[in-house]
C-alpha cells in the first residue's frame, strides 16, 4: 500500500523508522501465574493446508486452532461468505475450537463441499485469519474405453507408445508393465518419459509382444488403473540400416522453453531415435552444471530438486552416436512465489511505548505487501487515530500506544503465483511490578568471590529497579556494585563488611514490589598442610597429611582417592582428622592419593605419590646411586598465534629428578559442557616445548601440561589462560543413519549425535529428509534436536530413501549420503500352503510347501519356519517330550523343499508352517503328521561290571532309554586281555528282556574287555564298552566308561583328594595301537617305587610367563597305573596341565589333560618303561624335567596281592580241610572193603556237572579249558546247564536226606556264598561221617 503526501513524508517516515528501530517490545516471561493472568489477541496455532485434497470416501476435517485469552470464537467465511455451520447437519465444529468436520454418513457428496476456506479467531483484543484453504475432492477417473489397434513397426525404427493417462487429482503416477505384472525392462534404448509415454529409440525384435500396458496410480485413493495393453509386431530385416540421431521428446524446433518456480522441482528431458542408439549429454551455457543437479533416466533427465535464481539460463542436451550428433537447447525461467525476508512477530507493549512491525518478502514478479487489522484492510478500519500509528511501505510504525488499541495485523504479500498471510498480534498491557524468584533467599559465598544477587521481576511499563543494603542509604549502584536490567546485583568482590540483608525494589506507574536476599561471606576452605610425594621401604609405615582449615559455620567432608578412585578404608588403612596412615605397605599401595575436602559452597584438593620400594641394606650396590622420582609439573604456560581451529602453546619444563622426560600430555578443559573436566588432546616428545594445537570450533578452552617420565606422570602444570575460537558449521556427518518401523504404521528415523566438540556452534539441530524410493515424489523434511524423528502413517513396509544434515547457527554442514529404510512390518497374510513329506527315515525327512506371495509377508522376509513336535512314540508305553521345535528355511524359489533332521526314529511327528517377518509369524500352514521309521537303538542306559569273587564277573545292563524301534535283543562281545596282547572276540547273544549275565573265570589274572549293543530288525545300535576290574572286595558296583561321545556315569571317587577323568589319548605312531589313559581313582594296595623330579624356581622363563614354574614331579608306578604329583605356582583354579607320558618299547606319545595334582594315571601296560612330564596348558614352553619310570609285571603283583588278601588264605584252609576228610574216607572204605557206588556209573558223561551253575556246585574243567587266552563259549541265554546227575540216586534212603548242594561232590566245594549252602540242611547232611556211610 503506497502512502500519499509527497517525498517530505517518505522522509519523515524514514527518519522516524531510524528513531524507532532499537525499540524492543516486552519480553512476558513464562511464569505460571503471569500467563494466567495475561490477556492476549487470538494467535493461529494450526490449520489445512492452502491446497487442501481429501479423499471421498472419509470424512471432511478442515482444521483451525488457535489460542488466546479469553478463549477465542471461531467462524468461517466460504468463497468470500459468511458460511453458516448451524444450518448445515453434516457440518459440526469441534468444542473450544475452530476445526470443522463434515460427515456423509447420512449421505450426500463431498463434491458439493469443494470450496475456498477460512477461519476467523476472534476475542476481545482482535481476529486472527487462517490461510484461505482451497478444498477439493480427490478423484481417480476410469481410463476411457477405446480400442488399439495392433502397432506394426519395422525393426530399427523409432517407436512412442502413448500413455494419456486420466486426468486425476492429484495427478497419478504411471508406470509400465506386461501381463505377468513385471515391469517393462528401460535402458538407454527403452524408456518412459516425464509424460508417461515409452518411448523406443530404435526397435529390436525381441520388442514383439502383445502386452505393453501403461498403469496409472491414484496415492489418494490406493488404486491402480491399466490401460488396455498395445501388441507390438517388429517387422524383420536382413539388415537394419544405422540412421543419425533425431529427437523424440522434445519435438518440433530446436529449442524450447520452460518457466519453473523457486524452490519447486526442474526436470529436463530429452529423449533421441536413431540406430545405433544415441547417448545424451547436457550442458549449460555459461558455465559448468553444478552440484546440484541430478541426471535420471540413463542421462535422459536432468533434474534440479529445489530450484533457486542461479538455476535460470540456457541448458543444452547433445545426442550422438556414430553416424552423427544433434542439439536442444531449453531456455529455463525461474520464477518465485513470494517467500519471507521479515516475517512479523507479536509485540507486548506497555502504554506510551512506541514499535514497529515489519514485513518483508520477496519474489519474481515482485510481491504487492497489504495490511489488515482484524480481517479487514487497514483503510476499511478505524479503531486507532492515524496519529497512533503509520505505514512506510512494508513496515506499520506504532508510538505511545495506550490500552484498548490491542489487534491482531495481518500481512499479506501476494503474485501471480501466490501469497503468503501472516498474523501478528500488538497487545498493550499494563501491570503492576511483580516479583518472580523465591522469597528471602540465604546466599552463601567465599571471601573474595564474585558473586550474583538475583532479583527477577516483571511489570508492564517496565519498572525501574533499585537495591538498598541493610533497608538503609540509597540505591546500590557503581564500585563495586553493578545492576543488570534483568535485576541481578553483582558484588564484585565479596568481603567480610558486604554481609547483611539486600533488599531489591521494582515500581512503575502502577505500584511497587519488593523483594530480600540474605548475604553470608564465608572463610575458603583450604588444605593448609598437602600430602607430599613420598617412597616406603616395603613393609614400613607411609603416612600423608592433609590439614584443613575452613570456615567454623561450614561443615567439611574429606576424602582420599587412589588413583582417582574412591579408597576402601579397612582394618590397615586409617584415617584421622589430618592425616591418613597405610601400615605395612606392599606394591599394591603404590599409587597417587589424593585429598579431598569439600563444604557446601567450595572444596579443595592435594594429591601425592606412594612409591613402595626395596630394602636399600639388601642391595649394597645400588645404595650410592640417586632414586629417580617424578619429574615436576611443566610452568609458565603461554598461549599465542590464535587462528580459527589452532593456537600455539610454549611452557618450560621442571626438574626430572634423574629420569629423563620422555613425552608431554596436553590436556584441556572447556567450560560449556563439561565444566572441570580434563581430557587428554594430544602427546608430544621430550624435545618439544612449543606446539600448534588443532582445535575445534565454539569451544572455551583452558590447558594443562603434564611430564611424563620412566617412574610415572607429573602433576598437571597450572592452567593456562582460556582461549575460545570461532564457531563454524558442522563439519561431521551424524553417523548411524537408519530409519526402521516399530509400528506398521510408522518408521523410525534414528542417529547418533554429534559430540561436545564437533557441535561447531551453538543450536545445534538436525534436518532430516524423507521420501518413498522410487516414486518420484517430493523429500520431506523436519528439522529436530533430538537423535530421531518418527514419520507417522506409512504404509506396511516400504522402502524410503533417508539424508541427514546437521546444522548449527553459522549454517548446514555437508549432507549424509542417501540410506535406504523401512517402515513397520505387519503380520503376514497368507499362510504356506500344500505342506507336505516325503522320502521319510528314520532321522530324516524331505518337506515341500508352496510358497507366499511376496507381497503378502508385509515386511522383511526372513525364513519359512516349521513348527514341528513329537506327538508320540511307536513303542508302547514309552513317554516322549512333546516341546515345540523350530527350523527354518531360506527359500525364494517357485518350488522350496527342506530337509529336517535330528528326528527320533520309531516315532509320531505333527508339523505345521508359518512364513516369518523380522516381527511376526504368519498364519499356519496346514497340519502334517508322519511317523519316522525304525532305527538302531541308543545305548543301554547303563552297563555295570562287578567281580565280587575270583571265579566270576557279574554284568548287568538296562534297556536303552530311546529304543528306536522294537528291541529284537542284545548282543555281548568280549575278549580276554593282558597288556597290550587281546584273545579270540567271544559272543553272547540275549532275548530282550534279558539284562544280567555271570561269566565264570577260568583264570582270575585274566581281565575282559566287553562291548554290548542293543539290537533292533535294523540292526545294532551304540556300543557300551569297558573292562572288568581287579577282585578288591567290593561293596558298590563300579560304572565303566563308553566308546561312544555320551559320558557314562563316573565311578564312585573313595579318595577325595585324587582327580578322576576319562580321557582317549592319540598315539603319534602308527604301527601300534592307540594306548588308552584314564585317570582314576583307587584304594589298591601297592608298594610304590618313588621316582621325583626335582626344577628349582625360574622367574624368566622364555619370557612367557615370569614367575610361574612347574618342579618335584613325583611317580609312584605300580603294575598297570602310576600315582604321579608336582608342585606349581601358578594360580589356583586358574590353570590346567598336560601330562605327556612317552612308552620307550614303540615311541607312542600320549598326553592327558589334567587340572591339579596329585592324580592316578591309569591303563599303562604292565612291565613296560614310561617317560613323562607335566607342562602348562596355556604356556607349553613351562614344563617339569622329564622323569623315567617303569611299571610292574602282572603277575608279581597278582601272586603278591593273592598271598596278602583273607580270602585266598581262608581258601586255602578250606581245601586243606577238604584233602584231609577224603583221606580220612578212603581210610576207612580201605578198611571195610567197600566199594564207591558212584564207579557203577563211571561210564556216565559228566558234561551235566562240569560247569558251575547258579546253586554254587564245583566246576570240573580239564587243564587244557582253563588256559588264560581260550575259553569254551557259553549258551546263547547266558545260563550254564545243571548236572542230570546227582550221588543221591546212589545213597541209602532216598527221601532225599542229600540233594546236590549237601551231595558228595558239594564236599570238595568252597561256600563263599549263604546262599549256596541252602538244602535240606539236615545234621547228617553236613557231617562228613554220615557221608561215609551214605557212600557205603
Amino acid at each position: 500500500m503506497l502512502v500519499q503526501g509527497g517525498p517530505w513524508v517518505l522522509s519523515v517516515m524514514s527518519l522516524l523508522l531510524l528513531l524507532w528501530q532499537e525499540m524492543s517490545a516486552i519480553e512476558v516471561p513464562l511464569d505460571q501465574k503471569i500467563q494466567q493472568d495475561l490477556k492476549q489477541p487470538p494467535t493461529i496455532m494450526k490449520q489445512s493446508l492452502k491446497d487442501y485434497i481429501v479423499d471421498p470416501r472419509d470424512n471432511i476435517i478442515i482444521e483451525c486452532e488457535a489460542k488466546g485469552n479469553p478463549v477465542p470464537t471461531f467462524s468461517w467465511r466460504r468463497n468470500g461468505k459468511f458460511f453458516n455451520v448451524g444450518k448445515d447437519p453434516r457440518v459440526t465444529m469441534r468444542k473450544r475450537s475452530g476445526t470443522l468436520e463434515i460427515s456423509f454418513r447420512s449421505g450426500g457428496r463431498p463434491e458439493d463441499y469443494e470450496g475456498e476456506y477460512q477461519c476467523f479467531a476472534s476475542n476481545d483484543f482482535g481476529t486472527a485469519l487462517t490461510n484461505k484453504i482451497l478444498l477439493r475432492v480427490s478423484k481417480s477417473p476410469l481410463w476411457p474405453k477405446e480400442v488399439l489397434e495392433p502397432v506394426v513397426v519395422g525393426e530399427g525404427s523409432s517407436l512412442v507408445l502413448a500413455c494419456n493417462p486420466p486426468p486425476g487429482l492429484p495427478p497419478p503416477h504411471t508406470f509400465w508393465m506386461n501381463s505377468a505384472m513385471m515391469s517393462i525392462t528401460q535402458d538407454r534404448r527403452v524408456s518412459m518419459g516425464l509424460n508417461g509415454d515409452l518411448y523406443f529409440s530404435n526397435v529390436l525384435a525381441k520388442d514383439s509382444h502383445t502386452d505393453y500396458s501403461c498403469n496409472a496410480r491414484f496415492l489418494f485413493t490406493h488404486t491402480i488403473q491399466q490401460k488396455n495393453p498395445f501388441t507390438l509386431k517388429v517387422q524383420t530385416s536382413r539388415k537394419v540400416a544405422e540412421t543419425p540421431p533425431n529427437f523424440l521428446s522434445p519435438t518440433g524446433t530446436d529449442s524450447s522453453r520452460m518457466m519453473v518456480l523457486r524452490g519447486q522441482k526442474l526436470q529436463l528431458e530429452c529423449i533421441a531415435a536413431g540406430v545405433p542408439t544415441p547417448s545424451i549429454k547436457w550442458f549449460k551455457k555459461g558455465g559448468d552444471l553444478n552440484q546440484k543437479v541430478k541426471l535420471d533416466n540413463f542421462n535422459k533427465t536432468l533434474r534440479i530438486d529445489s530450484v533457486s535464481e542461479e538455476d535460470a539460463g540456457e541448458y543444452m542436451c547433445m545426442a550422438n552416436n556414430q553416424i552423427g550428433s544433434i542439439r536442444h537447447s531449453i531456455f529455463v525461467q525461474v520464477k518465485a512465489a513470494p517467500y519471507w525476508l521479515d516475517k512479523p512477530f507479536n509485540l507486548v507493549l506497555a502504554p506510551d511505548e512506541s514499535s514497529r512491525l515489519v514485513c518483508r518478502a520477496n519474489g519474481n514478479p515482485k510481491p504487492l505487501i497489504q495490511w489488515l487489522v482484524n480481517g479487514e484492510p487497514m483503510e476499511r478500519n478505524s479503531s486507532l487515530p492515524n496519529t497512533r500509528r503509520s505505514v512506510v511501505g512494508d513496515t506499520i510504525i506504532f508510538h505511545s500506544v495506550q490500552i484498548g488499541s490491542s489487534a491482531v495485523y495481518q500481512c499479506n504479500a501476494s503474485n501471480h503465483h501466490g501469497y503468503l498471510l501472516a498474523n501478528a498480534f500488538v497487545s498493550i498491557l499494563d501491570m503492576a511490578p511483580r516479583m518472580l524468584g523465591a522469597k528471602n533467599q540465604l546466599i552463601k559465598v567465599i571471601e573474595n568471590n564474585r558473586t550474583f544477587l538475583d532479583c527477577p521481576f516483571f511489570g508492564s511499563p517496565l519498572p525501574e529497579l533499585r537495591w538498598f543494603k541493610n533497608g538503609q542509604g540509597s540505591g546500590l549502584d557503581g564500585g563495586q556494585y553493578r545492576v543488570y536490567i534483568n535485576g541481578s546485583l553483582e558484588i564484585k568482590r565479596a568481603r567480610v563488611e558486604d554481609q547483611g540483608t539486600y533488599t531489591c525494589v521494582a515500581s512503575n506507574i502502577l505500584g511497587k514490589e519488593e523483594n530480600q536476599v540474605r548475604l553470608e561471606v564465608k572463610e575458603p576452605t583450604r588444605i593448609v598442610r598437602a600430602p607430599e610425594h613420598q617412597s616406603a621401604i616395603r613393609g614400613t609405615m607411609a603416612r600423608f597429611d592433609c590439614r584443613v582449615k575452613s570456615d567454623l559455620t561450614l561443615p567439611i567432608t574429606v576424602t582420599w582417592l587412589k588413583d582417582d578412585k574412591p579408597l576402601s578404608l579397612g582394618w590397615r588403612l586409617k584415617k584421622d582428622e589430618d592425616s591418613l596412615s597405610i601400615p605395612n605397605v606392599h606394591e599394591q599401595d603404590e599409587g597417587t592419593y589424593t585429598c579431598t575436602v569439600k563444604s557446601e559452597i567450595d572444596q579443595d584438593t592435594a594429591s601425592a605419590r606412594l612409591t613402595v620400594i626395596e630394602d636399600t641394606s639388601l642391595y649394597p650396590t645400588q645404595s650410592s646411586a640417586l632414586p629417580a622420582d617424578y619429574p615436576d609439573p611443566p610452568m609458565d604456560l603461554e598461549v599465542s598465534d590464535p587462528d580459527k581451529r589452532s593456537i600455539r602453546l610454549t611452557w618450560i619444563p621442571g626438574d626430572e629428578h634423574n629420569s629423563p622426560v620422555t613425552e608431554f600430555l596436553v590436556q584441556f578443559e572447556e567450560d560449556r559442557w563439561e565444566p572441570g573436566q580434563w581430557q587428554n588432546l594430544s602427546s608430544y616428545p621430550r624435545d618439544l616445548n612449543s606446539v600448534i594445537l588443532q582445535l575445534s570450533p565454539f569451544v572455551n578452552y583452558q590447558f594443562r601440561v603434564i611430564a611424563i617420565n620412566s617412574v610415572g606422570k607429573s602433576r598437571p602444570s597450572r592452567p593456562s589462560q582460556r582461549y575460545q575460537t570461532s564457531g563454524a558449521s558442522p563439519d561431521a556427518i551424524p553417523s548411524g543413519l537408519k530409519g526402521w518401523g516399530t509400528k506398521n504404521t510408522n518408521m523410525e528415523i534414528s542417529w547418533e549425535p554429534l559430540l561436545n566438540t564437533e557441535q561447531n556452534g551453538p543450536n545445534l539441530h538436525y534436518s532430516v529428509w524423507w521420501r518413498r524410493k522410487d516414486t518420484g515424489e517430493e523429500w520431506n523434511n523436519v528439522t529436530t534436536v533430538g537423535a530421531k524423528h518418527i514419520v507417522h502413517d506409512t504404509e506396511t513396509y516400504v522402502p524410503y530413501e533417508i539424508k541427514l544434515q546437521a546444522r548449527n547457527d553459522f549454517g548446514p554442514g555437508p549432507e549424509s549420503n542417501i540410506i535406504i529404510g523401512y517402515s513397520g512390518e505387519d503380520k503376514p497374510t497368507a499362510p504356506p500352503t500344500d505342506l507336505h513329506v516325503s522320502n521319510i527315515d528314520s532321522t530324516k525327512v524331505n518337506v515341500h510347501w508352496t510358497p507366499v506371495d511376496p507381497n503378502t509377508v508385509l515386511g522383511e522376509f526372513k525364513e519359512y519356519r516349521l513348527y514341528y513336535w513329537r506327538e508320540g512314540s511307536m513303542v508302547k508305553g514309552l513317554h516322549v517330550n512333546k516341546e515345540k521345535k523350530t527350523k527354518g528355511f531360506y527359500s525364494t524359489v517357485a518350488q522350496p523343499t527342506g530337509i529336517l533332521t535330528d528326528l527320533q526314529p520309531y516315532s509320531h511327528y505333527r508339523m505345521f508352517m508359518v512364513v516369518a517377518n523380522s516381527r511376526y509369524d504368519g498364519p499356519p500352514s496346514n497340519h502334517v503328521d508322519f511317523h519316522t521309521k525304525e532305527g538302531v537303538p541308543d545305548l543301554p542306559q547303563f552297563f555295570k561290571i562287578v567281580q565280587r569273587s575270583p571265579e566270576s564277573i557279574h554284568l548287568e545292563w538296562d534297556k536303552p532309554l530311546e529304543p528306536n524301534g522294537i528291541l529284537t535283543g542284545y548282543t555281548l562281545n568280549y575278549q580276554a586281555v593282558n597288556g597290550s596282547r587281546v584273545g579270540h572276540m567271544q559272543m553272547e547273544s540275549f532275548l530282550p528282556n534279558v539284562t544280567a549275565y555271570r561269566l565264570r573265570l577260568p583264570d582270575q589274572a585274566i581281565r575282559y574287555r566287553f562291548y554290548l549293543a542293543a539290537h533292533t530288525q535294523v540292526g545294532a545300535g551304540k556300543i557300551y564298552t569297558g573292562e572288568s576290574p581287579h577282585f578288591t572286595n567290593e561293596v558298590e558296583p563300579t560304572d565303566v566308561s563308553m566308546s561312544t561321545t555320551v559320558p557314562p556315569p563316573l565311578p564312585p571317587t573313595t579318595t577325595a583328594a585324587t582327580t578322576t577323568i576319562s580321557t582317549t589319548t592319540t598315539t603319534t605312531t602308527t604301527t601300534t595301537p592307540t594306548t588308552t589313559a584314564t585317570v582314576t581313582a583307587s584304594t589298591t594296595a601297592t608298594t610304590p617305587v618313588l621316582v621325583t623330579s626335582t626344577k628349582q624356581a625360574d622367574t624368566n622363563v622364555l619370557g612367557m610367563a615370569p614367575g610361574r614354574v612347574i618342579w618335584n614331579l613325583t611317580v609312584k608306578p605300580n603294575s598297570n597305573y602310576a600315582n604321579v604329583s608336582w608342585n606349581h605356582n601358578f594360580p589356583i583354579g586358574s590353570s590346567e596341565f598336560q601330562l605327556e607320558f612317552t612308552l620307550d618299547g614303540n615311541g607312542s606319545v600320549s598326553s592327558v589333560p589334567v587340572n591339579q595334582p596329585p592324580i592316578k594315571l591309569a591303563g599303562l601296560i604292565e612291565g613296560a618303561k614310561y617317560r613323562l612330564r607335566v607342562y602348562s596348558n596355556e604356556y607349553h614352553s613351562i614344563s617339569s624335567n622329564v622323569v623315567t619310570f617303569e611299571t610292574s609285571a602282572a603277575y608279581i603283583k597278582d601272586q603278591v596281592d593273592i598271598a596278602t588278601q583273607g580270602w585266598f588264605i581262608g581258601l586255602m584252609c578250606a581245601i586243606a580241610l577238604i584233602i584231609l576228610i577224603l583221606l580220612i574216607v578212603c581210610f576207612i572204605k580201605r578198611s571195610r572193603g567197600g566199594k564207591y557206588p558212584v564207579r557203577d556209573k563211571k561210564d556216565l558223561p559228566l558234561e551235566g556237572m562240569d560247569q558251575k551253575g547258579e546253586d554254587g556246585s564245583f566246576d570240573y574243567h580239564s587243564d587244557e579249558d582253563n588256559k588264560p587266552l581260550q575259553g569254551s563259549q557259553n549258551s546263547l541265554d547266558g545260563g550254564v546247564k545243571e548236572s542230570d546227575d546227582s550221588l543221591v540216586d546212589y545213597g541209602e534212603g532216598g527221601d532225599g536226606q542229600f540233594n546236590e548242594d549237601g551231595s558228595f561232590i558239594g564236599q570238595y566245594t568252597v561256600k563263599k556264598d549263604k546262599d549256596e549252602t541252602e538244602g535240606n540242611e539236615s545234621s547228617e547232611a553236613t557231617s562228613p561221617v554220615n557221608a561215609i556211610y551214605s557212600l557205603a
